[in-house]
């Protein structure tokens, strides 16, 4: 933010590295205060602050809810170098010039700080303020604003562990029991960065007597506190759908993906604003309330670096080398290929009738058939060995067998 009045032409906090993104615990803040004066001006002192804290402000009725925390608090006066000073202390700026007040301070160590955040009834911030007081005159000051990521490593092994979960949900019609949808799902890990996708193993078991709709969500939460009130807003992110589920059947997922979005880092570590996310699992259902399973998820800055995947890679290849050399060899060699003469030409279903339906409490011809048609599939094609070295020994070999 740069103030202008009548008598300062310029007046500014620039960052020595503009292009930064953003800061993390125990970098170093620094830049300069800008000042250009279109008149002779006397500055007594140039304070600068560095400020950072969470602010949650909303109504619940007729209340004003509002709390804030601090996590940062810095203060220094800063000086012009080479510049003279009057009897009192004051330093007289004068038009045509260009002052810069030097700054620099460094951002506690890690656990004191959490990350930038700006919501609908909070925000987390940090800025620069600076503070130009002048005899008999009302202070001026500027500020600049600059962004805060605290490091969310998801490779810790409690973001590692997978998360599971059981839901099931018993219906009636017309208070008639009808049947019952439930959901067993599981993902590999909990931590989770941008674009990566998430593997969802899932079962889904409908006896009702309706059609049912699988589906998967991330779902983020935003909790604001203040004054012992607390204000929930929950948002879908990203959705993904399965096929419908027909009365008495079931449906499975195996590693069905779901990617995760351009999102915030999970914001850890505030006591009066938390963003939470999580994977909802759900089943819709026709005239009745979803059935819902919530499996946590953390959203972090350090990517998976798959290093537990590759562990259990080389430990299972370890295995399979520690074996005899007679069983090192049959890895190394290709399987012979099969025996044409093995083959049957009649590759029919073996029934002709599959069950669609089938009734448990009845005989086991009862039920309801679909009758499967009569494939018939031609012989699999000849093949021919080359040996290679034989090819490269006598390249002619191939001619002469034609001749003769």
């Amino acid at each position: 933010m740069v103030i202008i009045t009548k008598k300062l032409k310029t007046f500014e906090v620039v960052f020595h590295d503009p292009t930064k993104a953003f800061y993390s615990s125990g970098d170093k803040v620094a830049g300069n205060i800008v000042v250009e004066v279109s008149e002779v001006t006397k500055v007594s002192a140039m304070r600068v602050f560095g400020i950072g804290c969470a602010k949650v402000e909303y109504a619940k009725g007729k209340h004003r809810c509002r709390e804030d925390i601090e996590y940062l608090k810095y203060e220094d006066t800063v000086y012009l170098d080479h510049q003279p000073r009057d009897s009192n202390g004051s330093v007289t700026l004068r038009p045509g010039n260009r002052y810069e007040y030097m700054f620099g301070f460094e951002l506690p160590h890690p656990g004191q700080l959490v990350s930038s955040y700006k919501g609908k009834f909070g925000c987390v911030q940090y800025y620069v303020r600076a503070v130009m007081e002048r005899p008999s005159q009302p202070a001026l000051q500027c500020e600049k604003h600059f962004e805060v990521e605290e490091p969310l490593d998801v490779n810790t092994p409690d973001l590692l562990a997978p998360a599971a979960g059981t839901k099931e949900k018993k219906l009636t019609c017309m208070f008639i029991p009808d049947g019952h949808v439930s959901i067993s799902a599981k993902i590999d890990r909990k931590g989770f960065c941008e674009g990566e996708d998430i593997c969802i193993n899932a079962k889904f078991e409908n006896t009702c007597s309706r059609i049912v709709v699988p589906k998967a969500a991330i779902m983020v939460k935003h909790t604001y506190q203040a004054n012992g009130r607390t204000k929930v807003l929950g948002q879908k992110l990203s959705v993904v759908r399965g096929n419908h589920i027909i009365s008495g059947m079931c449906d499975m997922w195996q590693s069905k993906t779901i990617r995760v979005p351009r999102l915030k880092p999970s914001l850890l570590g505030c006591d009066i604003i938390h963003v939470d996310y999580a994977l909802r699992i759900y089943v819709h259902i026709p005239g009745s309330d979803k059935v819902v399973l919530e499996l946590p998820l953390v959203i972090g800055n350090i990517p998976f670096n798959g290093f537990g995947s590759r562990t259990n890679s080389m430990s299972s290849q370890a295995e399979s080398l520690n074996t005899p050399f007679s069983s090192f060899g049959s890895l190394c060699l290709p399987s012979q290929p099969p025996s044409y003469s093995n083959i049957s030409r009649d590759c029919r279903i073996d029934s002709a009738l599959t069950p669609l339906l089938v009734n448990y409490d009845a005989d086991e011809d009862e039920g309801l058939f679909m009758r499967a048609p009569e494939l018939w599939y031609p012989p699999p094609p000849a093949y021919t060995e080359v040996d290679e070295d034989l090819k490269q020994q006598w390249p002619c070999s191939s001619g002469l067998l034609n001749h003769e």
